[in-house]
């Protein structure tokens, strides 16, 4: 069942749920007393001397639909994120889409629904490679990029951020094109899949090879626990034994820098050795000497020609550019509160690719200089569908498995409740945020909650 409230809602549960209370002499949670079916949890803002809330209404008449709060003799009511199973009542899917800044959240996805039936449902055209198409994509991608680096050397320096911002997001091209190359839909040669695949990272200094190995296990093990190698929760178990500077690092990197945090994923994944196996060692170590070499050669001409300055300006502010589409896009394809990391053993193929994966419209001009990248249900389905064939195969599945695609228009609402609700693991809720359960809001989540705006 459900309520609606000023025009949102909260799922209530078929059974009694519970106020948990906790206080500084105790551990985390204290046993749960009854309440009118919602599940509340109860925090005291610190210098309070005692919990009178359980129980009593908690519902204002106005409220962040991200976060239900309201002080009361110095607590903070926390409305629980809703229950897994009510996704299958259609009102309660409409507000939580509200809520969390989505047009639609789709019906879980039944057993019954296989990802061969799903592929078997596309086009065959959606699986041919046109090589003008390929090529095409090429040309837009060199052409915009060399625009971007010419606009940064005549625009004056109150125009270099609206410049960085395009050069960053047509560099983001370029990684879509080696996005396709390593999933063998840019050409039927694979020899000039590896080459072109090689050259569009190395301006980005990103290992080809390296990034491709774990990129084929994150289509394989998509929101699977432990096994997902892409934004996945943090465990809670590892939570709680991280020291204090570990915990703020993440809190930063899964917070305010989470649009950057593909860089940290970079440099801890694709450039070790020894997280790749012995008979990866060869072409791991091709694709290192490629984006070491342009360092060795191209990084030293930038500096020679307009110094570190330069270096900057022309490389380094449009690489952060295009980390930001890195991580943002990454983030939002797979990170929503209703969305579930499983078990391999409770882990459904279907469930996690059609299901598990968000379709999100960006600014056309995005769309065209990153490839429909974003176009991103179709390419889980099947990675085998090349960039210019996404938009087709994504009709396809709105027309016959549309009740189970999760889509949204990129807002702030939606980046306000990935980076400030979406951090630890929860069998229950699927997300809890990293200050869920505390006398205090984080530090670093609070501040970020009241600045981040709520617009959808």
């Amino acid at each position: 069942m459900a309520a609606t409230v000023s025009g949102y809602g909260l799922a209530l549960p078929k059974v009694s749920m519970g106020c948990a209370v906790r206080s500084k002499n105790q551990s985390r949670w204290t046993q749960a007393l009854p309440t009118s079916g919602m599940n509340v949890s109860v925090r005291r803002v610190a210098g309070s001397s005692e919990s009178r809330f359980c129980g009593e209404g908690v519902i204002p008449h106005q409220f962040d639909p991200i976060q239900l709060r309201r002080r009361n003799s110095g607590i903070y009511a926390i409305a629980a994120p809703v229950a897994p199973d009510t996704l299958e009542d259609p009102e309660v899917r409409a507000r939580l889409a509200e809520e969390y800044g989505f047009q639609q959240i789709g019906e879980p996805v039944p057993s019954s629904v296989t990802l061969k039936k799903v592929i078997d449902s596309l086009p065959k055209e959606c699986f041919e490679i046109n090589d003008f198409k390929a090529w095409r994509s090429v040309a837009i991608t060199v052409a915009s990029y060399a625009l971007g680096l010419f606009l940064i050397s005549k625009s004056p320096w109150y125009l270099l951020p609206f410049v960085w911002a395009f050069t960053g997001t047509a560099a983001t091209g370029l990684f879509v094109i080696g996005h396709d190359c390593a999933h063998k839909s840019f050409s039927k040669n694979k020899l000039v899949e590896d080459i072109v695949g090689t050259v569009c990272f190395m301006p980005l200094i990103y290992p080809y090879e390296p990034w491709r190995i774990k990129h084929d296990r994150h289509h394989a093990k998509t929101n699977m626990l432990v096994e997902d190698t892409a934004w996945h929760p943090v465990n809670p178990e590892e939570w709680d034994v991280f020291s204090q500077p570990a915990k703020a690092l993440l809190e930063w990197g899964m917070g305010p820098l989470r649009c950057w945090a593909s860089i940290g994923h970079w440099a801890a994944y694709h450039f070790n050795l020894k997280k790749y196996r012995p008979s990866e060692h060869t072409r791991v170590k091709i694709s290192l000497a490629a984006v070491f070499g342009f360092m060795a050669v191209v990084w030293p001409l930038i500096i020679m020609k307009f110094g570190i300055v330069g270096w900057v300006k022309y490389w380094l502010m449009p690489w952060l550019g295009y980390h930001f589409w890195m991580s943002t896009f990454t983030m939002v394809h797979h990170t929503a509160p209703h969305i579930p990391f499983k078990d391999a053993k409770d882990w459904n193929s279907a469930a996690a690719q059609l299901g598990g994966t968000v379709h999100c419209d960006y600014p056309t001009w995005v769309e065209v200089l990153c490839h429909d990248i974003s176009v991103h249900i179709p390419h889980h389905v099947s990675q085998r569908i090349p960039s210019y064939n996404l938009r087709m195969a994504y009709d396809s599945i709105q027309q016959n498995w549309g009740k189970y695609v999760n889509k949204c228009t990129w807002n702030w609402r939606l980046m306000k409740t990935i980076m400030t609700e979406c951090h630890i693991y929860d069998k229950e809720k699927n997300y809890v945020p990293f200050d869920h359960g505390l006398e205090e809001e984080s530090k670093v989540i609070g501040p970020l909650r009241k600045v981040m705006p709520n617009t959808a």
